[in-house]
């Protein structure tokens, strides 16, 4: 499975979240914490910068080379001072069985859309169910999918459920639109029987505001005697964390996010903790979207459930 970082708040380094902290996304690489396997199969990240040119078009960045060894993102990294960062690193099984190619790279963002999707997950038998998806999916969209990748045809039934695609859409549009998209994946599942669990944790962002969703269908599910086949994200419900408060760096020689969700101002969700201190860290519940907005105070933070 996949390790994946939102950040939404004010302005920091993205060097800070990327190398600098304990267990920051890059070293997840080869030691994630929650995670019993490698994530070797490529990088990506959007990031928005308001002091930038255009700034309501992101920093988009996708690399096939492990970021530990990626001189351009670190130095990259260095110089973006963003208030929103996307990012993601993409495992996949060792089977050879995934193509590893810059068309399969997270954050997925199509030309003229607000909003950029990253997945942690996988969908049983997507092969299975990929065009019998088609018909949901625009075809403006449909013909924007180059990879192969259950997420990108997620990421493309998803936009699909906005009349308008390139507006800033809030995270109460963003919610309806993500709850419309579960019905779809479960009709879907249920006209060809699958039952066996699949895990869908989805990071969507866009310059003012984050839904992170920590879900599955039919958590649990799977065949016993085949369960050493089945991957982690099949059999284990996927993490989810964040920590809120005003500034995130390094303080007094630990990193950690300091000043509290009573004065938050920024936020960072993770698929696990940055920080080997995990105190300030809450652990998203299953079957809900975490939605961040930005408002003139800082930003807004409640949970929605999902069914």
């Amino acid at each position: 499975m996949c390790r994946v970082l939102a950040y939404l708040g004010q302005p920091v380094s993205a060097e800070y979240l990327l190398y600098s902290s304990d267990s920051s996304l890059v070293n997840q690489v080869f030691q994630p914490k929650m995670l019993a396997m490698l994530n070797l199969a490529g990088f990506g990240m959007v990031a928005w910068d308001e002091a930038s040119l255009k700034p309501h078009i992101p920093w988009l960045y996708h690399s096939t080379v492990l970021p530990v060894f990626d001189r351009n993102l670190r130095a990259l990294s260095g110089k973006i001072h963003c208030g929103n960062l996307l990012a993601h690193i993409r495992g996949v099984p060792t089977d050879g069985s995934a193509s590893i190619n810059q068309q399969n790279l997270h954050p997925f963002i199509f030309p003229g859309v607000s909003l950029a999707m990253a997945h942690n997950g996988d969908l049983y038998e997507f092969p299975a169910m990929r065009y019998a998806l088609s018909p949901h999916i625009r075809p403006e969209f449909l013909r924007l999918v180059h990879g192969d990748t259950d997420s990108e045809w997620i990421y493309a039934l998803l936009m699909s459920r906005f009349d308008n695609p390139a507006a800033l859409h809030t995270t109460a549009e963003i919610t309806t639109a993500v709850q419309q998209m579960l019905d779809i994946l479960r009709e879907v599942r249920t006209q060809h029987g699958i039952e066996i669990s699949s895990s869908l944790n989805l990071f969507i962002s866009n310059p003012n505001c984050i839904i992170a969703v920590r879900f599955a269908f039919d958590y649990g599910c799977y065949p016993l005697p085949d369960q050493d086949d089945v991957q982690q994200g099949c059999v284990d419900y996927l993490s989810l964390w964040f920590t809120q408060g005003s500034d995130y760096a390094c303080h007094d020689g630990e990193w950690k996010m300091v000043g509290g969700k009573q004065s938050a101002e920024s936020i960072i969700i993770a698929s696990e903790p940055l920080s080997l201190d995990t105190s300030t860290w809450v652990e998203a519940p299953e079957y809900h979207a975490l939605a961040v907005e930005k408002n003139a105070n800082g930003i807004d933070t409640k949970l929605v459930a999902l069914e």
